[in-house]
């Protein structure tokens, strides 16, 4: 699987920022993909994931509400639409591939990642 990713730049607080990665190759070994994102000085976290089919969606609790994954089935296409931007959610953020387990509800991600995209927020 490869994935690219696009979309990061700079926006003030309050602003809306979407991502997009782009996936391709063999999906035979995923059925999810989520947005993860690093912060300086700080782990990589799980910000959402979504399935490939039935589109069931989990949050980290910081950014419920605000953003919103989302798939296009006809591009292959993961979005990650982020509103109400505040200067915590600067970090680079990388899609990834992998698998969603519906008996812990717990994502799972694969060593498919796409290249980091910047957010920046500031005044």
């Amino acid at each position: 699987v490869q994935l690219q990713a696009s979309g990061g730049g700079l926006v003030q607080p309050g602003g809306s920022l979407r991502l997009s990665c782009a996936a391709s190759g063999s999906f035979s070994s995923i059925n999810a993909m989520g947005w993860y994102r690093q912060a300086p000085g700080k782990q990589r976290e799980l910000v959402a994931s979504i399935t490939r089919s039935g589109g069931s969606t989990k949050y980290t609790d910081s950014v419920k509400g605000r953003f919103t994954i989302s798939r296009d089935d006809a591009k292959d296409t993961v979005n990650l639409q982020m509103n109400s931007l505040t200067p915590d959610d600067r970090a680079v953020y990388y899609c990834n591939a992998g698998r969603y387990y519906s008996t812990n509800r717990c994502y799972t991600p694969r060593n498919y990642w796409g290249q980091g995209t910047l957010l920046t927020v500031s005044s």
